[in-house]
C-alpha cells in the first residue's frame, strides 16, 4: 500500500483537517457538497455533520469553511503549518545533503 504523502511528508504526520462545532452544526451538508475528497458525512443520529476521513483532507485547503454558513467548520491556524512544513522541507533537506556528503 502507497504512503500518502504531501511535499514528500506523510500525510498522517500533517495536523490539517477540519473540526465541526456540533453546537453551531445544523446538518445542512453544505460542507459535503463543496468537498470532493469525501472528507464529511451525515451522522444520522444526530443530525450533523462529521468529519469522517480527515486525512483525505487537502492540506492547507479550507474552502469548506467558507460555504458553512453556520461558522460550524475550524482548521489549524494555516500559518502555523505553512511555518511546521517549512521547517520540515528544510530538515528533510538537510538531511539529504548530510547523507549525500557521507
Amino acid at each position: 500500500m502507497n504512503e500518502r504523502t504531501y511535499l514528500g511528508i506523510p500525510r498522517d504526520e500533517i495536523a490539517w483537517n477540519p473540526a465541526i462545532d456540533e453546537e453551531k452544526c445544523i446538518g445542512c451538508g453544505q460542507c459535503l457538497e463543496v468537498c470532493p475528497n469525501n472528507v464529511f458525512a451525515m451522522d444520522e443520529a444526530s443530525g450533523k455533520m462529521k468529519v469522517v476521513n480527515p486525512q483525505n483532507c487537502v492540506v492547507l485547503c479550507d474552502k469548506c469553511k467558507a460555504f458553512c454558513d453556520q461558522e460550524a467548520i475550524s482548521f489549524p491556524d494555516k500559518e502555523e503549518l505553512k511555518r511546521w512544513l517549512a521547517a520540515r522541507l528544510r530538515a528533510s533537506a538537510a538531511a539529504r545533503t548530510k547523507g549525500a556528503d557521507s
